[in-house]
């Protein structure tokens, strides 16, 4: 069986919900993301691409009706390469990078373009079609930002709770503190502040009209500030608007492809993809999905975590990813600062559709820059899911 390899990859900036990225319909953030992508390999013909799969978690917008082909043709893509949408939830585009590295190892591709895109700011509302014509009674517009909707009765009351709920009890089963939560956001908005200061994602974000960098970030956050902050979900709980990922809106795109493909792409690979991993728990336990996700995606490309020397967790919430980090350091995880150490999604912003191919991307130029081996990318999915990808670094393998 083949391998897939990573050619290239970027996002747009990640904008605050009702932004600067608020006037952009998600398609479009989708074909600058490509756009930004292609760029990064010129001499690759875009009618060589064999498929596009793309990942948003909506799909109920303007990103309705197959985003991925949308975007596709909107990116001036021939009307010859086929685009697909795939859809697990904040987990999308990670899903579209495994699709996509799938379709190259069997041998059905040489070259997939997967990404994923996501505007929070322009979720729709929605209304529920009656059963019959002119109800009587009143109809209530759903938001389809964030979070349930149109629940099905059938559904248990316990699995669809809050997000935010969820991680309370989350804090509740390990004993996450407060504090330990606002010291992990305060971490992620240092170390992205700093990542941008330093020029780490100059290459790796396609800028949006103005905006070049991520505007959620806050280089002036600390722990007295967000200790101020009230319990966004219990009156006496630990979560806040501070130590949680914010609505953003946001693209990414990565460039995949066989070994062979590198004479069509124009350039050598960077990575190489060696393990996937997918883990599924009740319901209200999504934040902890990725402990084993990670570690089946470990074991599948024959490594340990002590070999591994970056990881990007999508940080949804700061308990979750404490209490993963806390899991993996019993499993073997070397050092804790070894995980966003270039900033997470509490700084950075968390488009849903998105953040797979962020983090990705991210752990690809992380591993060059510390000359490590092996790295993981892992996120958490609403309704109990993780995925995660295991990346190895290829020009500390030669």
């Amino acid at each position: 069986m083949k391998s897939a390899f990573l050619y290239a990859a970027t996002r747009t900036p990640f904008g605050k919900f009702n932004g600067a990225l608020a006037g952009i319909r998600p398609d479009d953030l989708a074909a600058t993301a490509i756009g930004g992508v292609l760029r990064q390999a010129p001499a690759l013909d875009p009618a060589a691409i064999d498929e596009v799969v793309w990942g948003n978690a909506n799909g109920a917008g303007e990103e309705n009706r197959n985003v991925g082909r949308m975007a596709a043709l909107l990116a001036g893509l021939p009307t010859s390469v086929p685009g697909t949408t795939v859809n697990r939830l904040c987990g999308s585009s990670l899903d579209a990078a495994m699709a996509g590295s799938r379709t190259i190892e069997t041998g059905d591709a040489e070259v997939v373009l997967v990404g994923g895109v996501e505007s929070m700011t322009r979720a729709p509302w929605v209304l529920p079609k009656p059963s019959r014509a002119f109800p009587a009674g009143d109809v209530t517009a759903v938001s389809t930002t964030l979070g349930w909707r149109l629940v099905n009765p059938r559904m248990p009351k316990e699995w669809t709770v809050s997000l935010g709920e969820c991680n309370e009890q989350l804090q509740e089963r390990f004993g996450i503190s407060r504090e330990r939560q606002d010291e992990f956001a305060v971490r992620s908005h240092r170390l992205a502040h700093q990542a941008w200061e330093d020029g780490f994602y100059d290459a790796l974000v396609t800028p949006v009209g103005d905006l070049v960098r991520d505007e959620g970030i806050r280089p002036d956050s600390d722990p007295g500030k967000l200790a101020a902050l009230k319990p966004s979900f219990r009156p006496d709980g630990t979560i806040t608007a501070g130590n949680a990922s914010p609505l953003s809106d946001g693209g990414s795109a990565v460039l995949l492809g066989s070994e062979a493909a590198a004479t069509t792409i124009g350039h050598d690979p960077f990575g190489r993809i060696l393990g996937r991993g997918a883990m599924a728990l009740d319901p209200r336990e999504f934040g902890y999905a990725p402990v084993e996700a990670a570690n089946r995606a470990l074991a599948r490309a024959g490594i340990t975590w002590d070999q591994v020397g970056a990881v990007e967790l999508n940080e949804a919430f700061a308990v979750q990813s404490l209490a993963c980090v806390d899991a993996w350091l019993k499993d073997g995880l070397r050092d804790p600062g070894i995980v966003n150490q270039r900033g997470g999604a509490i700084a950075i912003g968390h488009p849903l559709g998105a953040s797979g191919g962020r983090i990705l991307g991210t752990l690809a130029a992380v591993l060059k820059e510390r000359r490590e081996r092996y790295g993981v990318a892992a996120i958490c999915i609403g309704v109990g899911q993780g995925l995660a990808v295991v990346l190895e670094n290829l020009e500390v393998s030669k």
